[in-house]
């Protein structure tokens, strides 16, 4: 998660495929210094609503309405890697 540049985002699924839930969970109970607005979900949609939008705009994260435009702002993964 700390390797998300500003600007780009991941879904929880990328970040781990079999169990995006478990990302979740860790993130929203983590006390830990970590880019949480920078993990959406797999459509683009806020968990966190306005405060999340609100640093994702500050970032420069191109947004579709009240998502993120997953296509744009998606982190490419790196070679060998796929979504599932």
């Amino acid at each position: 998660m700390r390797a998300i540049p500003e600007g780009y985002v991941r879904s929880y699924g990328d970040l781990e495929p079999g169990a995006p839930r478990l990302v979740g969970r860790v993130l929203a109970t983590t006390e830990e210094d970590v880019p949480w607005q920078r993990v959406v979900r797999a459509e683009g949609s806020l968990p966190k609503d306005d405060r999340q939008r609100a640093l994702l705009l500050a970032e420069g994260v191109p947004m579709r309405g009240a998502r993120v435009d997953m296509e744009l702002a998606r982190l490419p993964l790196p070679p060998g890697e796929h979504l599932e």
